[in-house]
């Protein structure tokens, strides 16, 4: 029997060495990457945050203990190993598991999700409602640089460093946003500052010399802007310290045990806490490693060859993208705007034959719409292309900023 069929839950996976939670690592990619052949669904994503998954469920005691995974698209590996294996060939099916986080169906779900950047406010705000009601558990959000991109998540870390309340946010770096700064140094400094014995050392420094009057204020300056400078200079962290995180990182998200020395070290600390992890999307399945983008969301695909298995005929996106594209030869005022998903709107065409005429914005769909506005009332005519469950995100800025002036924008 495979390690992975002897797991019902995360007290399971505590049990295990550092060598078995490798192995089942690989077994967790190849039922994912066996089941999603079949279903669909977001592949890379999930490939790319199974060692992260085990080393959360490893070192933190869920459900008690809350993980909050934004968007949720990269929860596979998490339904897994919290009881849901033996109804994960149903993923995405009619009665069958969601592809997303969600509440009713697991307990280690602690809220749901689909859209992106809402990890860290409502992390916040399990942390507020646990200080307010005497609770004693860890809060840990797990989002990606993608979502970085949505002004609701800066939103959520500026309340959070402000509140001051102890919780932790795990950035997945996969690169495709952000570009890490890796190496040797950076990993030893990451090994300092986790260290309970340079957390300790540092405390007992700040009390000391804020025991001492003129004297010790001047310490506190020349500790500060020391430790500051290291931080800048070593990693790019300081952005997240400006806004009251400590930073922890850039660490190699696939190394396991490193990884779990790191979240046991600061699963303690005080205050908010981000750790920046860097991984690579796809990872462990070569199709999906050397094009993430087809393999962030796909239908059914050979797992042996990464083909996807595609329909008879042009799919209706590729239908609009092309006659998109068409449509502006003759037209240089028409402009096409896309919120992170220029493959799946089929505006890839028109980014590849007119790419000064092309934007996307990241997850932004609010900032798209009024973007689109003004370029409207600049006199440009803005296509913004954009999914229907993420347009709900600007519906505001449609009324405000568009249909009141009566700009005109196609939506």
């Amino acid at each position: 029997m495979s390690i992975l069929d002897s797991v019902n839950g995360p007290e399971d996976i505590k049990k295990l060495t550092v060598s078995e939670l490798e192995q089942l690592a690989d077994e967790i990619r190849e039922r994912i990457i066996s089941v999603v052949s079949r279903t669909g669904g977001h592949l890379a994503p999930s490939l790319g945050v199974v060692e992260l998954t085990l080393a959360l469920h490893y070192v933190f005691d869920a459900p008690k203990d809350k993980i909050i995974w934004d968007v949720g698209h990269q929860a596979y590996a998490h339904k897994l190993i919290t009881g849901r294996r033996d109804r994960f060939h149903t993923l995405r099916q009619l009665g069958g598991i969601s592809g997303f986080t969600k509440r009713s169906e697991s307990p280690y779900d602690p809220f749901g999700a689909g859209h992106a950047s809402t990890s860290i406010s409502a992390s916040l705000g399990f942390a507020c409602a646990r200080d307010m009601t005497g609770g004693d558990y860890k809060v840990v959000a797990v989002i990606g640089d993608g979502a970085l991109t949505g002004g609701l998540a800066y939103e959520g870390i500026n309340n959070a460093g402000a509140l001051k309340k102890d919780m932790i946010v795990v950035l997945n770096d996969n690169r495709m946003s952000i570009s890490p700064n890796v190496g040797a140094m950076s990993r030893v400094f990451t090994d300092i500052i986790t260290a309970q014995a340079y957390n300790r050392l540092k405390n007992d420094i700040w009390e000391l010399t804020g025991r001492l009057s003129f004297l010790g204020e001047q310490v506190r300056r020349i500790v500060r802007r020391i430790d500051q400078s290291l931080k800048a200079l070593i990693v790019p962290g300081i952005f997240f310290e400006r806004l009251g995180f400590r930073y922890f990182g850039p660490i190699d998200g696939h190394d396991l045990p490193h990884l779990i020395s790191v979240l046991q070290q600061v699963k303690d600390l005080k205050g908010p806490i981000l750790v920046h992890i860097y991984t690579v999307k796809g990872k462990g399945y070569k199709p999906a490693e050397e094009d993430a983008t087809t393999f962030h969301g796909l239908g059914r695909f050979d797992p042996k060859t990464g083909t996807p298995i595609k329909g008879e005929g042009p799919t209706y996106s590729e239908v609009f993208g092309r006659s998109l594209t068409e449509f502006a030869e003759e037209r240089e005022r028409v402009v096409a705007i896309t919120a992170a998903m220029k493959d799946g709107t089929g505006l890839k065409y028109f980014a590849e034959r007119f790419p000064e005429r092309f934007y996307d914005v990241g997850i932004a769909e609010a900032h798209a719409v009024v973007f689109a506005a003004g370029l409207a009332a600049a006199g440009m005519r803005p296509v913004a292309a954009i999914y229907s469950t993420f347009l709900q995100r600007a519906l505001d800025p449609i009324i405000h900023d568009v249909a009141l002036q009566k700009l005109p924008v196609v939506f």
